[in-house]
């Protein structure tokens, strides 16, 4: 429920505004934002909220969070009336728009506040009323800038009721540019009626209301219960996006657990390898399958075949599956250790918003986990380290080797690769002034084994470079390329620094 023009007369004259100097304008989201006034050595920040259903001014007494990025009438009022001084401030009328003349270097502004539900928008103009820039641009209603915005205009009987300038047709004010009311004005309600439509809300259910002046029970009543915006309706938000999210996380970790069980049988395949190759002699041609006694658990089985292919190739197919589960069991120990952490990181970041005291920062937290995927930062592919205020990149496939090198490294950043065998590309950034230490090269050299089919020697001999001396390979495949000024470098690995590795892992 949004203020009615008496609730706003009362928080006005309870602020008194008048005479105080805008020292600060903070937008924390995309329909609120707050002024930070100082006058006579007290300090007020009064919050603007343009929700639909909570359209409301008042001081607050919670801190207003900076939004993740600047936003841009925040930035416009800063350029144009932060430091300003407020002369005057007033409702127009009955209206639900507040009217602030303000005066800066040297000009003069005024700031309009309209607190309409289905229109509630923010417009600064000149002294003659063209519009500066408006919080909600809306150019099928001239509010926009260098539009020209009108006050309402009002009958001289000042008891007429609200419902005056709602009539359709008559003279009603549908946004700020107002048109004139006809010469015959509606009569007006009786102050019973009156009285029954618009009074000022008490709040009782708030505990010690009687002691709060009505700006604080404004701001705590809203804060717990005000629509949308308020602590309870916030919270519900926070549980459904837990438990959609959370379903959805724990369903793709058992996908990947199932897979990593069918992996887990990689050692059957090897197996048929070995009996194709022990009865071999057995194909004939005919049978799509090998029929053969299993020397480990004596029992006859029978193995699937190509007839068309002699024991040695039908053998080297599962050993090449054989190969494969081994390589992506590795990767998908990874995948599920990565969606555990996942998890853990939701339930503690579900944890957090509940324990939130602050709306507007919770509605921000929950603006930034909801976000759309389209609009959500890209991440950097493959891996980051940071040990020591060093940074490490592991491209741990062509493609991403390919990106590392395209988009995310520069040419005095050092690269490593095992020589003569294939293996991902390990970045370390460049840190201007500082020579690259031996143990960043250690670590550097472990990721380049660690990820190369080197890996299970556990040594390899490999080399490191800038990157501005990798040459691409002309027609080549994608993320291959010559180094030059390359320096060689042994490596076996060690299993301390791969575990300080491991803990030093970002993404």
């Amino acid at each position: 429920m949004s203020l009615n023009w008496k609730e706003i007369d009362l928080i006005l004259e309870e602020l008194d505004l008048e005479g105080s100097f805008i020292q600060q304008i903070v937008q924390p989201s995309y329909d609120t934002i707050a002024l930070h006034t100082y006058k006579s050595g007290t300090s007020k920040t009064v919050l603007v909220c343009l929700a639909g259903g909570a359209c409301r001014i008042h001081q607050t007494w919670t801190a207003v969070p900076k939004n993740t990025k600047p936003l841009r009438f925040m930035e416009f009022l800063k350029a144009r009336i932060k430091g300003a001084r407020i002369n005057a401030i007033r409702q127009l009328g009955q209206e639900r728009i507040i009217k602030l003349e303000l005066s800066h270097c040297g000009q003069e502004f005024l700031l309009y506040i309209r607190l309409w539900s289905n229109a509630a928008n923010i417009i600064l103009t000149d002294t003659n009323g063209c519009i500066l820039d408006s919080f909600y641009r809306r150019p099928g209603k001239g509010e926009v800038s260098g539009g020209l915005f009108t006050e309402p205009t009002f009958p001289s009987n000042s008891q007429e009721s609200d419902s005056f300038y709602r009539r359709p047709g008559k003279g009603a004010v549908t946004s700020g540019i107002s048109t004139e009311p006809e010469e015959t004005p509606a009569p007006p309600q009786s102050p019973d009626k009156e009285q029954k439509q618009w009074t000022i809300r008490d709040f009782q259910e708030l505990p010690d209301s009687q002691e709060l002046s009505f700006n604080q029970k404004v701001d705590r009543w809203y804060r717990e219960h005000g629509g949308q915006l308020s602590l309870e309706s916030l919270l519900e938000q926070a549980q459904k996006f837990y438990t959609s999210r959370h379903s959805k996380m724990e369903a793709a970790l058992h996908r990947l657990e199932k897979k990593r069980d069918g992996f887990l049988q990689n050692q059957q395949w090897k197996h048929y390898g070995d009996l194709i190759l022990s009865y071999g002699h057995l194909i004939d041609g005919s049978q799509d399958y090998l029929e053969c006694q299993d020397y480990h658990s004596g029992a006859t089985i029978r193995i699937k075949i190509d007839p068309k292919k002699n024991a040695q190739e039908n053998a080297a197919t599962y050993y090449n599956t054989y190969k494969k589960s081994v390589s992506g069991l590795e990767d998908l120990e990874y995948d599920i250790q990565k969606a555990r952490r996942e998890l853990l990181d939701l339930d503690a970041t579900y944890q957090q918003l509940c324990k939130e005291p602050n709306p507007i920062r919770l509605q921000q937290l929950l603006r930034k986990q909801t976000r759309p995927k389209q609009q959500e930062e890209k991440k950097r592919p493959g891996l980051s380290y940071e040990i020591d205020g060093w940074t490490i990149f592991v491209g741990r496939t062509a493609a991403e080797n390919d990106e590392l090198l395209r988009h995310h490294v520069k040419g005095l950043d050092y690269w490593f690769h095992t020589r003569d065998v294939a293996g991902g590309y390990v970045f370390v950034k460049n840190r201007p002034g500082k020579t690259l230490p031996l143990k960043i090269m250690l670590c550097a050299g472990n990721l380049a084994v660690h990820h190369s089919k080197a890996r299970k020697a556990g040594e390899a001999d490999l080399y490191y470079t800038q990157v501005k001396h990798l040459r691409r390979a002309k027609n080549g495949p994608k993320g291959l390329v010559l180094p030059s000024q390359e320096k060689n470098l042994f490596i076996q690995l060690d299993k301390d620094i791969l575990k300080e590795l491991e803990s030093s892992l970002t993404s």
